[in-house]
């Protein structure tokens, strides 16, 4: 289907988008970081696994003190990256292969190299001295209250010219923006809208529960612990830091600009955080009516157990609190641990396993990029490691590096094909080289082949794209429910554990899809270690 034809309004409500780390996805310049025109070389990868578009993460420019997710320009290319007319050729490339483009929108803060911060610094009079959050000390010269940032000590820095704190959730050079002043929403807006005009389909909004905070400052309550946690932010519920409520209104100036764009869509990250409203309760917030996000999704499920009974859980919330849709699905990001090796064995049977459980769920779908190959956690050692969160916390926090290491495209090649550079940004395990695309892309018994025959079956069933989903009761590793659209009735069945088990399905055609292949054991079917069953159900 071509770009035209596959345009509709609602289009990112059933949609599976491949996420891309622009780091780590391919390197055409040989600098040994991935670039722009990578990922154009390798954009027919991601069209042939048979996703409706692609999520960039930050490619503006940066000092790069958390790769990107500290933007000192908003509407440029970082060099590191390439350039505009690179960014417009990647747009131009992925439409004609049908791929939307959503990419990364870091409102929240900004790094303290940006111009807004280094003017509003100097002085309480420069043109922009309210565009971030400053706060007086107390009267002993402490911060304002007790709020911690997510990366390790006290979210308050002081600025002596100012003879003021200001406010940072995550590192001291990611000076928080003060959203409630109009002059800078006016400016992200503008910001938007430069984007748009270039072609982009959608934004991932970055962080969204923390664009907002309480204005009296209240100091946060404590949270019972059973010991001291590696990360203090864990000692404390989030009851003032994090906007609640008031972020709506903040979507909904976003949402003003985005509706004057056909078909253009946000997704709201939505975090882990202890709260007074679960996360799924304010995903359903976040997307209310036509004033919020289009959609959103959740970091709890991604940071949870992930055993069965967990993920059943999840389901169940969301069937719950979002009967309407919005949720979008993910297990794997830049931001947590593979799937494969947080949830289950490290194995191709694993990853193919999650894979479908994944490309079955209602709703929007997120793949990271390398998750169609089944990569596992990659253990990067302490002198390599580049992320700060990481770096604040080892050894019993290893930060997110092990997520974020280069994708790899040749097996027989040098760093696995992603970069000609004697040395890569991280480094490249020989564990993943062995999966590289290329060995994959040929083996009708990998996990690329599986991911592709996958997303392909979601296309053709419309109960597994569009479907309700019923949840079935069930216990230990199994997870079962129904998928229903008009006429076609589909049981999806998994099991999560590496050992065999037996279940009663429903008479019914069985789906076929390689890799899975249940036995039948008397009146009841016998599904192997992470195995799967998809049955066309008769009847309405």
């Amino acid at each position: 289907m071509g770009f035209s034809q596959a345009l509709n309004v609602a289009w990112w409500r059933d949609a599976v988008i491949y996420q891309i780390y622009p780091r780590s996805f391919a390197d055409c310049n040989g600098d040994g970081i991935g670039d722009l025109g990578g990922i154009v070389e390798k954009l027919d990868h991601v069209a042939r696994l048979g996703v409706d578009g692609i999520w960039l993460s930050p490619f503006f420019t940066s000092p790069m003190a958390d790769f990107g997710y500290d933007v000192a320009n908003y509407r440029e290319v970082d060099p590191e990256y390439g350039t505009l007319a690179d960014f417009d050729a990647l747009i131009a490339r992925a439409h004609v292969l049908g791929l939307k483009v959503i990419i990364d929108m870091v409102w929240g803060h900004t790094s303290d190299r940006h111009p807004w911060f280094l003017d509003g610094r100097v002085s309480r009079r420069a043109p922009h001295a309210d565009w971030y959050v400053w706060a007086e000390p107390r009267p002993d010269g402490t911060p304002p209250n007790n709020w911690l940032s997510v990366f390790g000590g006290g979210a308050w820095s002081w600025e002596p010219r100012r003879r003021q704190y200001y406010l940072h959730p995550f590192l001291a050079s990611q000076p928080k923006l003060n959203l409630a002043n109009p002059e800078v929403m006016a400016a992200l807006l503008e910001v938007a809208a430069f984007w748009l005009d270039r072609g982009v389909d959608g934004f991932r909004l970055d962080a969204v529960d923390f664009f907002l905070h309480d204005a009296a400052l209240r100091d946060n309550p404590a949270r019972a612990v059973a010991e001291v946690p590696v990360k203090p932010y864990h000692m404390q519920h989030h009851l003032y830091d994090l906007g609640g409520g008031a972020i709506l209104g903040v979507l909904e100036q976003i949402r003003t600009v985005t509706d004057r764009y056909p078909g253009v869509m946000t997704i709201a990250e939505v975090g882990s955080e202890t709260t007074d409203i679960h996360s799924i309760e304010r995903v359903g917030r976040y997307c209310a009516g036509s004033r919020g996000v289009h959609a959103a999704y959740s970091l709890s499920q991604m940071k949870s157990t992930g055993d069965a009974a967990a993920i059943r859980a999840a389901i169940a919330e969301v069937e719950r609190f979002l009967p309407t849709g919005h949720m979008v699905w993910a297990f794997s990001n830049h931001d947590v641990a593979r799937v494969v090796s947080r949830w289950g064995d490290g194995t191709a049977a694993a990853a193919k396993l999650f894979m479908a459980l994944l490309l079955s769920m209602r709703g929007g779908i997120f793949v990271y990029q390398g998750e169609e190959l089944g990569l596992p956690q990659a253990e990067v050692p302490r002198e390599r490691l580049r992320d700060p969160y990481g770096l604040n916390y080892w050894p019993d926090f290893k930060g997110r590096d092990g997520s974020r290491t280069p994708m790899p495209w040749r097996h027989d090649a040098r760093h696995a094909g992603f970069s000609t550079a004697a040395e890569t940004w991280l480094p490249v395990p020989p564990a993943h080289q062995a999966l590289a695309v290329d060995r994959q892309d040929g083996d009708p018994g990998s996990v690329l082949h599986a991911c592709r025959e996958l997303l392909a079956l979601r296309k053709s069933h419309p109960a597994l794209r569009h479907g309700t989903l019923m949840l079935q009761e069930t216990g230990g590793s199994l997870i079962a429910f129904e998928r229903r659209h008009e006429s076609e009735r589909l049981h999806c069945a998994f099991n999560l554990s590496a050992e065999p088990l037996e279940l009663a399905v429903p008479a019914g055609e069985r789906l076929p899809v390689s890799g899975f292949a249940p036995q039948i054991a008397g009146s009841n079917l016998r599904l192997p270690g992470y195995g799967v069953v998809f049955t066309r159900l008769s009847g309405h």
